[in-house]
């Protein structure tokens, strides 16, 4: 019973309770909320919860921001904001 007990609250703990999921959002819903809150963590569906940022001021210095889409209400394919990232060998131009 105690380890029933310990591992409910563990899963409850480990899931962010203030995330929203952005397919019960409508697109214009989402953006604005990423826009004004800066960086934000959300639910794209199926537990599967993701940062994201209004622009790359919320990175680290050494990541880049790419424009992330997901699917909401109205969207499937709704330009929410970006995602930090570390750069990879293709993302450098050398030429």
């Amino acid at each position: 019973m105690t380890r029933c007990f310990a591992l409910a609250l563990c899963v409850v703990l480990a899931t962010p309770a203030s995330a929203q999921t952005t397919s019960r959002m409508t697109c214009a819903d989402a953006m604005a909320l990423v826009k004004r809150q800066g960086a934000i963590l959300l639910d794209t569906g199926n537990q599967t919860f993701q940062r994201f940022v209004r622009d790359r001021s919320f990175c680290e210095l050494t990541e880049i921001a790419d424009l992330r889409f997901v699917p909401t209400r109205d969207n499937p394919e709704c330009p929410i904001g970006y995602r930090c990232r570390e750069p990879d060998y293709g993302d450098w131009n050398w030429q």
